[in-house]
């Protein structure tokens, strides 16, 4: 700001960041706002960043990142998202004025030779005591201009724990159907910020109140007014919402419990529900890549939706557990539980229903047991039975397979010799021919 002013330019701290600092959170980034024009900003910060069309400059200080932005003021925005053309204003108070809420709609610093002092025309500072979320101006021409701005206010609403203002969230309603001109990868990552507030069920209601849920995930949207046998008086929807609250502020675990319930209803007349984890966990995966979600977190949330209706029972034996991790997998087991005791607060229960502290607990033995999970893990691999007389082929890979069985159920049977005489035993003439047929 001072490089700024000693260039007889404006500036100014804008945005979320002066409303965080207000707030008493640490700012995720910061913004400013100038009336010098980008190809000046840019003269002023040697490596200074200047790659967009919208008039923001990139500066890299002491490891940190702020952006730089010549004022603007109010154009067309015919695609619901982007302004047809980027204008420049010429004051703070015509820039803030194109904002989006009035708690984001103030600034401080100073103009040019003048005193810093908090601009605020549009009583940002009484919405924020008042702990309100207002659009600025007219909302259904806020909402108009920019289809995301109703997404990022049920995320706000969640994350700063706001009320929306009445006739702002009445406009979201009125134009909820334009949130479908977003990209999946802005709803992606509104999503995941609402998901890591501490009560996303904040954010969510509001997004199923207001019509946003039915046009961004209609599948969840089918959730609401649909009863199964759980808390008396709650539908399928508020369940997933307790179960969203109780999860681990972790992103995988917080989306497989959004989405851990979406084969619902689908399967309501299988059983009922019967089969649900199955049928959820494709949609799940079809949801986060239509949101353009990383194809890594799209698997991940999958498997755990897949696999969380497991039933443990004080009859498991050790084999049975480790089969267990085999399954879901040791990096994964850890979200699994999580998931499924935020599954049992969603219905009504303790976290610790159906002995959960217990698996863990048998879990955390195995584990540093270094215990055989796979074919990897054998004290011997295929060319050893090719060394025995087991032309390469099927053959090969099925006693690759039976061994590591038997070695997951009897860890002690890992060893050498004992698995080349276990592969003697298993191996016919009839194998070996029927393997060459192959």
């Amino acid at each position: 700001m001072a490089t700024l002013r000693r260039a007889d330019h404006a500036a100014y701290v804008v945005g979320g960041c002066l409303r965080d600092t207000l707030l008493g959170r640490d700012p995720a980034d910061w913004d400013l706002a100038t009336d010098a024009r980008p190809e000046e900003v840019v003269a002023l910060f040697p490596r200074a960043l200047y790659e967009n069309r919208f008039g923001t400059v990139v500066v890299r200080r002491a490891g940190a990142q702020y952006e730089i932005t010549a004022f603007r003021r109010d154009t067309s925005y015919s695609d619901f998202r982007h302004p047809d053309a980027v204008e420049f204003g010429e004051s703070i108070e015509e820039d803030l004025a194109r904002r989006d809420f009035s708690v984001n709609a103030m600034a401080w610093g100073a103009p040019a030779g003048g005193e810093a002092a908090l601009v605020d025309p549009h009583g940002g500072r009484a919405d924020l005591g008042r702990r309100l979320l207002r659009a600025v101006g007219d909302p259904d021409r806020r909402f108009g201009e920019d289809a995301l701005r109703m997404v990022r206010a049920v995320r706000l609403a969640a994350t700063l724990e706001f009320e929306v203002e009445p006739e702002t969230f009445a406009a979201i309603g009125r134009n909820a159907e334009l949130a479908g001109h977003v990209s999946g990868e802005r709803i992606c990552s509104e999503l995941l910020k609402l998901l890591a507030a501490d009560r996303p069920s904040i954010g969510l209601r509001l997004m199923a109140g207001s019509g946003l849920l039915q046009v961004i995930a209609p599948d969840l949207a089918r959730q609401r007014g649909l009863g199964q046998n759980k808390i008396p008086g709650e539908d399928l929807w508020d369940h997933t919402l307790r179960t969203v609250d109780a999860a681990p502020n972790r992103p995988i675990v917080r989306l497989a419990a959004l989405l851990h319930d979406v084969g619902k209803p689908d399967t309501l007349d299988d059983g009922p529900f019967r089969g649900h984890e199955a049928v959820g966990a494709a949609m799940a995966r079809d949801f986060l890549a239509r949101l353009h979600a990383p194809r890594a977190l799209q698997e991940q949330v999958a498997h755990l939706v897949r696999h969380h209706m497991f039933a443990y029972g004080p009859g498991w034996g050790d084999a049975a557990v480790r089969r267990f991790i085999r399954n879901v997998g040791p990096g994964c087991v850890d979200d699994l539980l999580a998931l499924r005791a935020a599954d049992n607060v969603g219905s009504g229960h303790e976290p610790d229903a159906g002995n959960l502290a217990e698996l863990a607990a048998r879990i955390e033995v195995e584990m540093r047991a270094n215990l055989v999970l796979g074919r990897g893990q054998l004290a011997i691999d295929g060319r050893d039975l090719i060394e025995l007389g087991i032309p390469q082929g099927r053959l090969v890979g099925r006693l690759l397979d039976d061994l590591t069985e038997r070695v997951v159920a009897e860890p002690a049977l890992n060893d050498r010799a004992i698995l080349l005489d276990l592969a003697r035993q298993a191996i016919s003439k009839r194998d070996i021919e029927q393997n060459r047929a192959w």
